[in-house]
């Protein structure tokens, strides 16, 4: 019985072609996200008012409590469907009312945003909740 001999250029070679192999696997699905993306996120439709809306959630934190498109804490709603689960005019009301003081109820904090501001923040929830997040989340109530 002859004895085969797995010799470092074998392992190697075994190494560099699984290494190349995989490594155009991972280019041509790049290369597919990327053309993706403009049909899915439609930010040719964000408008002035989006723009200030992402960044008041931004920079008060809000993924701190709440998750968007997958990514934040778990401990509020996804703000990704929060737009069509409740509308406008709850949202509107929400966020001032806040926080509502019902013992036993998580508490969102108190932000002194403006109408207009409060306007922002619903115009990007809007049109977050257009972005194509391939079915996520996955439940109605985030």
């Amino acid at each position: 019985m002859q004895q085969q001999v797995f010799t470092k250029s074998m392992a190697r070679n075994i190494f560099l072609g699984g290494a190349g192999f995989f490594l155009i696997i991972y280019l041509v699905l790049t290369y597919d996200t990327w053309q993706q993306i403009p049909a899915r996120d439609h930010a040719a439709a964000m408008t002035p008012a989006v723009i200030e809306g992402k960044y008041l959630v931004d920079t008060n934190d809000c993924m701190g409590c709440h998750t968007i498109n997958g990514e934040g804490a778990y401990y509020a709603p996804e703000l990704d469907n929060v737009y069509k689960r409740r509308g406008p005019a709850f949202i509107k009301a929400w966020i001032p009312a806040m926080p509502t003081g019902v013992p036993g109820r998580r508490q969102m904090p108190h932000f002194k945003f403006t109408q207009v501001q409060i306007g922002d923040i619903v115009a990007y929830l809007q049109w977050l909740s257009n972005v194509d997040t391939n079915h996520w989340p996955p439940n109605i109530q985030g």
